[in-house]
């Protein structure tokens, strides 16, 4: 299939492109193509010298084009590229939370599969809505959770899962991205109104615990920090957040944009879960900012400019192949490889339905039907953060809602 990335940011230039040009020098994708409302970050993207010694010759077809002036604005070069794509080809949904729900729909109704970063979208409504629009049009829809992929989190689902940790009681995880965020466009779209830590990179570890437990949530109370950015916009810069469990187990997570630039590490990450066995007691720790490999290098070439890091050789590394320039691996690679591949098999498949049916009920990839409590929590920690961290309930059934829990504060 040929490949359309929406958006040309962050996670594009250090994810998604060098995923796709990887996957394209094995012939596994088409043409590529990524669009932006502004040349300036395909120009980036284009003249990247480490994409362009780690895949020498490739390209991408860009719009607006490299040349346009600097001013060009487009505001609707995602619709533009979206109906210039041949049907039933590749939408990459690489935009700003708030947008993802009118990208994601833009591209299914010009019946396109789609892989979107996550969350998927802010509320349940619009991931119902998508599941119901591409399951009619027999279109795949995957949302990138990549530590699902992580090997850590795939060993602890299955020893959980074979009853080899006893039952989740007690939880805590942390994600702080660098303050060089606040730098970067972030400060353009990363706005208290839509965005927020908890639901931006703290929805990884929710999901991460449903993933090796099989629980859902059920109660979710985040409150939050705001700060200003260099170009004095506001910005919810910290969250701490609280999130029960349907069988009673809690889960605190602390999130933020602020973990220093020349600290060792690009961010601090960790998850540790406690588990109650028949009278004994089991444990799940996951190091997940010191991965046991340090770098001192002599420039301040590490993020934020820091010279000493702890490196995770897992996530992402570009690494030399033969034949020359340099290959993917880790597992963020090998989430894009997983969720490209399903979309080409529900592509291939004689039974379209049946073969979207199979990947929900496998569970390994997160799809709107197997992962949509997420869009749940996303809504539930909104609501949240608007009453200042009361806790707001998650119900299931036939009508799944959010809605504040009745309570007042002593």
């Amino acid at each position: 299939m040929d490949v359309l990335i929406v958006g040309g940011g962050m996670i594009t230039a250090d994810v998604f492109l060098p995923s796709l040009y990887e996957l394209q020098r094995q012939g596994r994708v088409g043409e590529l193509t990524i669009c932006a409302r502004s040349p300036v970050p395909l120009r980036a993207l284009a003249g990247d010298a480490t994409l362009k010694a780690a895949f020498p010759g490739q390209t991408f077809a860009a719009y607006p084009a490299l040349n346009a002036p600097d001013a060009t604005f487009e505001p609707d070069a995602s619709r533009r590229c979206i109906e210039a794509l041949k049907p039933r080809q590749l939408v990459v949904v690489a935009v700003p939370d708030e947008a993802h729900h009118e990208v994601v729909m833009m591209a299914l109704r010009a019946d396109q599969h789609v892989l979107c970063v996550k969350p998927l979208v802010q509320t349940h409504a619009h991931a119902l809505e998508i599941e119901a629009l591409a399951r009619q049009r027999g279109l795949f829809v995957g949302v990138e959770y990549h530590k699902r992929f992580d090997r850590r989190s795939l060993v602890a689902r299955g020893d959980y899962r074979a009853g080899r940790f006893g039952e989740f009681a007690m939880g805590e995880a942390c994600l702080i991205e660098p303050w060089f965020y606040r730098r970067s466009n972030f400060q353009n779209w990363f706005q208290p109104a839509t965005a927020d830590p908890f639901t931006y990179i703290g929805c990884h570890y929710v999901d991460l615990v449903h993933f090796i437990t099989g629980l859902k949530p059920v109660e979710v109370s985040v409150a939050a920090v705001e700060r200003k950015f260099p170009n004095g916009k506001p910005g919810l810069m910290w969250t701490g957040a609280r999130v029960r469990w349907e069988n009673g187990a809690l889960l605190n997570l602390l999130n933020g944009l602020g973990y220093p630039d020349l600290a060792a590490g690009s961010n601090d990450q960790g998850l540790v879960m406690y588990c109650e066995g028949e009278g004994r007691t089991g444990m799940i720790r996951h190091d997940d900012h010191n991965r046991g490999v340090s770098l001192a290098y002599l420039d301040g070439i590490g993020p934020g400019g820091s010279h000493f890091n702890y490196v995770s050789p897992d996530f992402f590394r570009l690494v030399e192949r033969d034949g020359g320039g340099r290959r993917p691996l880790g597992y963020g690679f090998e989430s894009v490889e997983a969720l490209v591949a399903a979309a080409a098999r529900v592509e291939a498949s004689s039974d379209r339905q049946a073969e979207l049916r199979a990947l929900d009920a496998s569970g390994l990839l997160a799809t709107p039907s197997n992962s949509a409590f997420n869009e749940l929590v996303v809504e539930a920690a909104r609501g949240s953060l608007t009453q200042d961290g009361l806790p707001w309930r998650v119900e299931y059934g036939a009508s799944p809602r959010v809605s504040p829990v009745a309570q007042r504060r002593p």
